[in-house]
């Protein structure tokens, strides 16, 4: 379901920080207002590092500095920085394709991926499924989901990262045990038939599992699942099937953006911030793989072992996969139909 409030405040935040940024400026202050432009999950991530953040460069370099946010599903941010609706510093979303979107209006640099480690990547995640406490459903693997009358909750994959990486990681569920793209298709089919109602973002569909106890799984990023079982109070429980998709989250500062508020210095910073030894500690913490292999392996008991397939297994790369499944007349268009959420549905 589209929620057109959503993108209108947004739009409103994002004019917000452009008219804090104007009005500091004209009064000669030396505060510094950075606007991240992020995906729907991460807004407690991004609250413990921002503060961190800000805390270490004001100290190192004496200016007050203010990280404002915005949140929401990941493709639709993308689009709303693209058409300029939203004016991001920096981005930081759920696939690398939604960073490309961007880059391909001219707003990023096409070097973008070279300009920080790990191909621009401070962590990666997966998807996984949360279930009742008990599994009362016996939800193991992929096909445990098309069983039956199985509900299953995950976001749009038009709209939405999760719902994006829900759709590859079922379809590769299936052609990497060795099953035909056309078997493939048909599992996609009857796992949005088994989909209710389709949200707009990761968090709104978590809430609509979670609150509203809609569903029998929520097929979720895996920072989402580790947040939910932690708030549920010993009411649900994490499955990891026994393969998913390794997602990439990618982080870009938008150059036309950071030159016309002067901001590139610190936007880069802020990027930069986010691989460093300490930032990777409270990535780990929230539920995020980092990348550094290290603090990895210091929370191995939270974040375990899983075989993960790379977007090369289904695709060339994330582009072609933005296209062959998502683009126009994609796999999406010819399995599932948009599912309002009905008034009934609370």
């Amino acid at each position: 379901m589209r929620w057109p409030w959503l993108n209108i405040l947004s739009v409103l935040a994002a004019i917000c920080a452009g008219a804090l940024i104007v009005v500091q400026n004209r009064q000669g202050s030396a505060t510094q207002v950075l606007l991240n432009v992020s995906y729907d999950p991460t807004r407690e991530l991004y609250r413990d590092l921002n503060s961190r953040f800000v805390a270490a460069y004001e100290k190192e370099h004496g200016v007050s500095v203010a990280i404002r946010q915005s949140h929401g599903g990941s493709s639709v941010q993308a689009k709303l920085v693209a058409r300029s609706e939203l004016g991001a510093d920096v981005v930081t979303l759920g696939l690398p394709s939604d960073v490309a979107a961007i880059q391909s209006h001219g707003l990023i640099a096409n070097n973008w991926r070279e300009r920080l480690p790990n191909h621009s990547r401070p962590y990666y995640s997966t998807i996984v499924f949360v279930v009742r406490k008990g599994n009362p459903r016996n939800i193991r693997d992929w096909p445990d989901l098309v069983k039956d009358d199985i509900e299953v909750i995950t976001p749009d994959p038009k709209t939405s990262g999760n719902g994006k990486l829900t759709a590859l990681a079922a379809w590769g569920s299936v052609v990497l045990r060795g099953g035909s793209e056309d078997e493939a298709r048909g599992f996609l089919r009857g796992l949005y038939a088994h989909t209710p109602f389709l949200l707009t973002a990761a968090r709104t569909a978590g809430v609509a599992f979670t609150v509203e106890k809609k569903g029998d799984v929520h097929v979720a990023w895996e920072n989402e699942a580790l947040r939910e079982v932690d708030e549920s109070k010993d009411g649900l429980e994490i499955v990891y099937p026994p393969t998913s998709i390794l997602a990439e989250p990618s982080v870009a500062w938008v150059d036309t953006n950071t030159r016309q508020h002067g901001a590139e210095p610190l936007a880069r910073a802020y990027l930069e911030f986010l691989f460093g030894d300490e930032a990777q500690e409270i990535i780990a913490r929230a539920g995020y793989r980092p990348y550094d292999r290290a603090v990895l392996a210091r929370h191995a008991d939270r974040l375990p072992q899983i075989e993960l397939f790379s977007i090369s297994a289904i695709a060339r790369d994330w582009g072609d996969a933005q296209n062959k499944f998502f683009g126009d007349n994609g796999v999406i268009d010819s399995v599932y139909k948009p599912k309002p959420r009905p008034e009934s549905a609370g």
